[in-house]
């Protein structure tokens, strides 16, 4: 029964409704709706469903709380904060695997039984293999979902899908980290090379930089005089998203974070291999002032030289994970080490970077004096 004409029921199921009328059609009305926990904020919502109806705001903003429109709107603002590489990867999630799914939908009708849906037909189905797609992977797509849900609500757009909904456990990816008879293959391979990019491996076992922040190093950013080196630029061959497909650009760009952005102390040997090839101005790999070497033609020279060398294939990320490795074998604090790798704190490095091996935990052991039988 409606609570002093105003058309305000209680429901069943406890909540309050409230319905006003919209239009006619064949003799009969259409109502619209509204729903609240207490007649007070039912009456509220119901006077402003009243007045938007009213002045025609619901059709001025049709469309606009559907997924596709959203995401449209988060991209353009997103991109006067985030690195451009950062914005062409969420492009690419967004035009690969959300709005394909979800573009003409309503937020208010994503729920989270198809979102949970959707990410599990992700990791069992997805990609363009159809082999399915790590849980790493689902798990940035989702917090895209995440971050287009925080970007409605800020907007007053109603959302049916909740941040908590699906909870994607990342499963630990074995490291490669070279043993010592491969390291003393690989410096007996490359010492005293005179090609650039056998230096460049050289350069990342003994300091750690990643591949990116090797090619986009220049003459300038290394300095004989003072042992040291200052990372200030990477480079990055990132997706372009165009209408139905996609190419790729390599772009020079700040590092992966501030963190990153660091001087690491060179060590005399180093600078004995890099002495010859110092050149102003010009990038360490190439001895080019414009011409840069991308890290694909990189990566292909690093496992030639494994081949070469005899050692098994790795990515060229071993050679950072096995400096991190023999830093802690040498005894480094981790807070050091941290800074040296670019690190915004040390629970990243001993996570994710430290491996140690097993006579560095046999002699760590042996330090027990507790038990000595």
């Amino acid at each position: 029964m409606s609570r002093r004409g105003d058309n305000i029921y209680r429901r069943k199921d406890g909540r309050w409704e409230g319905r006003y009328a919209k239009s006619q059609k064949d003799g009969r009305t259409i109502f619209g709706f509204v729903f609240a926990k207490s007649y007070r904020e039912t009456k509220e919502k119901l006077a402003t469903a009243k007045y938007e109806w009213r002045e025609g705001l619901v059709e001025s903003r049709k469309g606009k709380s559907k997924l596709g429109a959203v995401s449209d709107s988060w991209l353009r603002d997103s991109e006067a904060f985030l690195k451009e590489s950062t914005i062409t990867t969420y492009r690419g999630y967004l035009y690969r695997y959300i709005r394909p799914k979800f573009a003409k939908t309503d937020m208010s009708n994503i729920t989270n039984e198809s979102l949970t849906e959707f990410c599990c037909g992700l990791m069992e189905s997805g990609g363009a293999d159809g082999q399915g797609l790590s849980p790493k992977t689902v798990s940035e797509i989702f917090r895209v979902m995440k971050q287009l849900r925080k970007f409605a609500i800020l907007r007053g757009i109603e959302v049916g899908y909740t941040a908590e909904c699906i909870t994607i456990r990342k499963k630990s990816k074995k490291i490669r980290v070279f043993s010592p008879s491969e390291r003393k293959k690989l410096h007996a391979y490359l010492d005293g090379s005179e090609n650039r990019s056998h230096l460049g491996i050289l350069l990342c076992l003994a300091t750690g930089l990643r591949l990116g922040e090797l090619c986009a190093l220049t003459q300038d950013d290394i300095s004989l005089d003072d042992r040291k080196l200052h990372v200030q630029r990477t480079l990055q061959r990132v997706h372009e998203y165009e209408g139905n497909g996609s190419k790729t650009k390599v772009i020079v760009t700040s590092p992966k974070s501030d963190c990153s952005i660091r001087t690491i102390p060179l060590t005399d040997g180093i600078c004995a291999a890099l002495a010859p090839f110092m050149q102003s101005g010009t990038y360490l790999l190439t001895g080019d002032s414009q011409r840069y070497m991308d890290p694909r033609t990189m990566q292909n020279h690093f496992k030639t030289v494994l081949r070469k060398a005899g050692i098994k294939d790795a990515n060229f990320h071993a050679l950072r994970h096995t400096f991190a490795t023999q830093c802690i074998e040498a005894g480094f604090d981790p807070k050091c080490l941290s800074e040296l790798l670019g690190h915004s704190s040390v629970s990243i490095t001993l996570d994710l970077y430290v491996h140690p091996t097993m006579s560095l935990k046999r002699q760590n052991m042996e330090k027990l004096v507790l038990f000595d039988f």
